[in-house]
């Protein structure tokens, strides 16, 4: 019984970390980057929708950090007591967690700009295309300054995950009789 709940723990570990090394601010931060830079031309109605839906996921996804540090620390301290080597994930939880902490006043400045969502209507709809404009931009500008306060914490972390992975396979499941 002791064996069995210690592999369906490993388990849960390695694959709730699997999930969590997803990269939070790479994919946000590339996505933050296109914004910034819209290709030379008429800057279509349906362009800027897409661009604002996918800025907005964006930031909400930015806005789920703590649930996800949190997540990541529980399963850092279950691998701790199964007796793993957890210090290169922590460092790296913890780099990230002070990062989060130095970009969460560039993350409160652009709540406004997402809640005011000037140009858009509620659904993301264009209403004035110059405004909207200027409203993807912003919100383009203060994702690429969270990017750069976070200076790769986020991809650190998703490595250590990877590494801890590496040197902690998943155990092989045995066919029950």
């Amino acid at each position: 019984m002791k064996i069995i709940f210690k592999r369906t723990a490993l388990v849960a570990l390695v694959a709730a970390l699997g999930l969590a090394s997803l990269s939070v601010f790479g994919v946000s931060a590339a996505e933050a980057e296109e914004p910034t830079t819209p290709p030379t031309g008429e800057m279509t109605n349906e362009r800027l929708e897409k661009l604002w839906a996918r800025e907005v996921r964006a930031y909400e996804k930015l806005g789920k950090t703590e649930t996800f540090i949190s997540k990541t620390q529980q399963l850092i301290d279950r691998a701790a007591e199964h007796g793993m080597d957890v210090s290169a994930v922590q460092a790296a939880l913890d780099a990230f967690g002070d990062a989060v902490d130095n970009a969460k006043p560039i993350y409160e400045s652009a709540h406004e700009i997402v809640n005011l969502h000037a140009g858009f209507d509620a659904d993301g709809k264009v209403t004035d295309a110059e405004q909207a404009r200027a409203t993807v931009r912003a919100l383009g500008e203060k994702l690429k300054e969270m990017k750069e306060a976070m200076g790769g914490t986020g991809q650190a972390l998703r490595d250590a995950l990877h590494a801890f992975r590496e040197a902690n396979p998943r155990p092989e499941k045995t066919p029950e009789p």
